[in-house]
């Protein structure tokens, strides 16, 4: 089908060749002479040079005119419902859905919870609770004995000290500042002898006592390996070793405890005290500092610090004894 567009351009075209064969046709029959088209072109020429000349051209029948804007026509304002739009939530066939509960407020402070049990054989039985502190380490304090502990997953942990004072303070000091009190007192205390020798890191120092003349590996070898418990020494049979601190944690402060029930033991004897530092890819070739504290059945507190000179790396697995550190024990028996 053929478009109206294209018809009206097809017939302007073909007016227009109509017109210009009648030009060309009625060309062809007038008479000799001038051309009349070329008469035209002559006549134009000349009028527009005659009017170069004069710079002048008169226009005459001009009429003004002018197109004012017109205004579109004013709209009808839009027709509201009569009925108010009524909000699907608040229909009164919807229920509403259920408000989330409050969420309890948390606490920002935090307890420091310490207590302390006096036992058998002179021991301590302390319990700290500090729930914000979980799985943090923290020092324990006792009358100049210092070790490292560390809480559990639920900020708890408990341990025995052996007391070194009849009135016992105990002091727990976390890295932020913080941390507990608790006092117990230790009737049974004078009653023991304790020595008492701490470092810090892996130092491998330990603590010996050969009683009533035993040897390395034999029964009254007292030392890490063969510890006993608190009931030997309650009995009056003999001492036993207490390991403090957290040896796991690096850098810590260890202790170890030797306690002799001097008082009430069964037997008279000696009790030779040594502490022994095995050489170790950790400590050779650097100085190790130590300190001991002995206290003796009538009460008293002697300290001494040490500070020892390791051997190089080649003497590993070797062994330095230190007698001096620790006074041997005279028990009279019962």
């Amino acid at each position: 089908m053929i478009q109206p567009k294209r018809l009206i351009a097809a017939g302007g075209t073909l007016l227009c060749a109509l017109g210009i064969g009648y030009f060309m046709q009625s060309g062809e029959t007038a008479p000799a002479g001038k051309p009349q088209h070329q008469a035209q072109a002559v006549n134009a020429a000349s009028m527009v040079a005659n009017a170069s000349a004069t710079n002048e051209v008169e226009l005459n029948g001009v009429t003004l005119t002018s197109a004012a804007p017109v205004l579109p026509s004013a709209t009808e304002p839009a027709v509201l419902p009569d009925s108010l739009v009524v909000n699907a939530a608040l229909r009164d066939d919807i229920p509403l859905a259920d408000m989330p509960a409050e969420e309890a407020t948390p606490k920002l402070a935090c307890e420091y919870n310490l207590t302390a049990n006096a036992e058998a054989a002179a021991m301590v039985r302390l319990s700290l609770a500090a729930p914000c502190m979980i799985n943090e380490k923290f020092t324990l304090h006792h009358n100049g004995m210092m070790f490292t502990q560390v809480t559990d997953a639920n900020g708890s942990v408990e341990f025995s000290v052996p007391a070194l004072s009849e009135n016992a303070v105990f002091i727990v000091a976390f890295a932020n500042g913080e941390g507990a009190v608790a006092n117990v007192t230790v009737s049974s205390l004078e009653y023991y002898d304790r020595a008492v020798v701490q470092w810090k890191g892996q130092s491998g120092i330990q603590v010996h006592a050969l009683e009533y003349g035993s040897e390395y590996g034999q029964e009254g070898h007292v030392w890490a390996d063969t510890p006993r418990d608190q009931s030997s020494a309650a009995l009056g049979q003999g001492g036993f070793l207490t390991q403090l601190g957290a040896a796991d944690v690096d850098n810590a402060m260890l202790a170890e405890v030797y306690t002799f029930p001097s008082s009430v033991a069964k037997r008279s004897g000696d009790i030779v005290m040594s502490v022994e530092a095995e050489i170790t890819q950790a400590n050779c070739g650097r100085d190790v500092e130590a300190q001991s504290i002995q206290k003796t059945a009538e009460g008293s507190l002697k300290t001494q610090d040490l500070v020892l000179a390791m051997p190089d790396c080649s003497s590993v697995g070797d062994f330095l004894m230190l007698k001096n550190l620790l006074n041997d024990l005279k028990i009279a028996g019962n």
